[in-house]
């Protein structure tokens, strides 16, 4: 049997309903605060006054990496869905269930046990902050949730034994979106393997589904890493093409199968905004999302790709830069030079939009044509000019200096029209694949809650 995982925040009733699940099925029941007092020889609020919680925490992750990998339930202190290296150990091979209530419950069970405070807040304070910093965590760590709020011990568990046999998809939604995915251009050897998994003789019902949302997305290479990612973490989650006209069908299909999460491209990065239920502060402010993690029946929004532009970024602080394009991967980018203290000109060949987004970003805008008098020391390429099987260049060799350091964010193919121009030139580069990889190293993050080292991505995409 696949491990049994219960994540949550104190009082959601894990160690209750861990206890009748393990019960039910047979396997032993694993509490990794018990084994944490087992190990200190003393109570957690002890532990807490005497050590600290950085001690606790790294008790706890000590306690977590030794745990058996199946044939068990185990029930999850609240906190490790903060610590990347607990989510690696604990969602391998697992299944995964977030445990939920809502905060004036989980005050009133709080208040019959007391536990350490997180806080200097009051108790009901501090439940609500506590989840609020939390949120994110949980939504990674959640591949089907079950609230406790309402229902008994014995109610909770019957619930995830239904889930743990059913899966959270009805087999009408199944068929329907295989009939969906048939009519997108989705690669037939692609199509074969999501058609199994979704309605095949013997699929698992616990698999999760991903995908990148975009019109098109052939090109994306994101299926490959990502799937690449699943086995070597060994998580059980397929990760396909989402590719149709508009992005109202896609979260439609989307809502229907679960779907974990969804990577999403152009040219619907802004378009999202309008079907999420919650967005990200750095997302509002951009405008656009290009990641959208759905857990409990909510679709949280993210953009996670100016994290990956800064990344490389970042040593190039107070330079002239020239942003080419105005849609929504140039919002992200545009957030992230004017975070670095850049002082940024944003070209377009209508310039109206490069007037509207630099009007929302605070910084100067100009024609196409007024590049030489930008005079910049960095130039970014967030149009889609040089993606396969486009040959173009977005500058002419003459307008690039050895001075500049150029950075495309089109990463097919590699090594962009631009990039082997700016590299003739004597130009320093930063490649779209640079970026791809930073950005989809922070999306998988708030996907699984599980850090990837940057020299693992760059071994898969090789």
């Amino acid at each position: 049997m696949r491990r049994i995982v219960l994540f949550g925040y104190r009082g959601t009733g894990k160690t209750a309903v861990g206890s009748v699940l393990a019960q039910d099925l047979g396997v032993p029941f694993l509490d990794t605060d018990a084994l944490i007092e087992q190990q200190a020889g003393r109570p957690i609020p002890e532990i807490f006054r005497d050590e600290g919680e950085a001690r606790f925490r790294a008790r706890e992750r000590e306690v977590i990496a030794s745990l058996p990998g199946h044939d068990v339930v185990v029930a999850t202190g609240g906190g490790v869905v903060m610590d990347p290296a607990n989510m690696e150990h604990l969602r391998k091979e697992s299944t995964c269930v977030l445990l939920t209530a809502d905060p004036e419950i989980i005050g009133r069970r709080l208040a019959q046990a007391p536990r350490p405070a997180l806080t200097t807040l009051p108790p009901e304070a501090e439940v609500a902050e506590m989840l609020a910093r939390r949120r994110p965590a949980y939504a990674a760590a959640a591949d089907f949730c079950v609230e406790t709020g309402k229902t008994t011990n014995h109610g909770a568990a019957r619930r995830i034994l239904g889930l743990l046999r059913n899966g959270n998809i009805p087999d009408a939604a199944r068929e329907a979106a295989v009939r969906w995915f048939a009519q997108t251009p989705l690669p037939a050897p692609e199509r074969v393997q999501l058609e199994a998994r979704l309605t095949g003789p013997g699929h698992d019902p616990q698999t999760r589904f991903l995908g990148v949302a975009g019109w098109p997305c052939g090109h994306s290479r994101s299926p490959h890493l990502f799937n690449s990612l699943f086995e070597r973490y060994r998580l059980n989650c397929h990760y396909t093409r989402f590719e149709a006209p508009a992005i109202g069908p896609i979260m439609e299909t989307a809502r229907a199968i679960d779907a974990k999460g969804l990577s999403v491209t152009i040219p619907f990065k802004q378009d999202i905004m309008s079907c999420l239920d919650e967005i990200d502060d750095a997302a509002l402010q951009i405008g656009a999302a290009n990641t959208v993690v759905f857990a409990c029946g909510t679709a949280y929004g993210w953009n996670t790709d100016w994290l990956g532009i800064r990344k490389p970024l970042a040593g190039l602080t107070g330079t002239r830069a020239v942003l080419l394009g105005a849609g929504g991967v140039a919002a992200a980018a545009a957030y992230a030079l004017m975070d670095l203290g850049m002082e940024v000109t944003i070209l377009n060949r209508t310039p109206e939009k490069a007037r509207a987004l630099a009007g929302r970003a605070g910084c100067r805008w100009g024609a196409w044509d007024d590049f030489e008098k930008a005079d910049p020391d960095l130039v970014v390429n967030a149009t889609p000019v040089g993606m396969q099987p486009d040959t173009n260049s977005p500058l002419r060799d003459d307008q690039l200096k050895k001075e500049m350091t150029v950075c495309d964010l089109v990463y097919t193919p590699p090594v962009t029209p631009l990039i082997a121009a700016a590299r003739k030139a004597g130009c320093t580069t930063i490649t779209g694949t640079e970026i791809f990889i930073y950005q989809a190293q922070e999306q998988f993050r708030l996907f699984f809650g599980i850090e990837i080292p940057d020299t693992t991505l760059r071994e898969i995409l090789a």
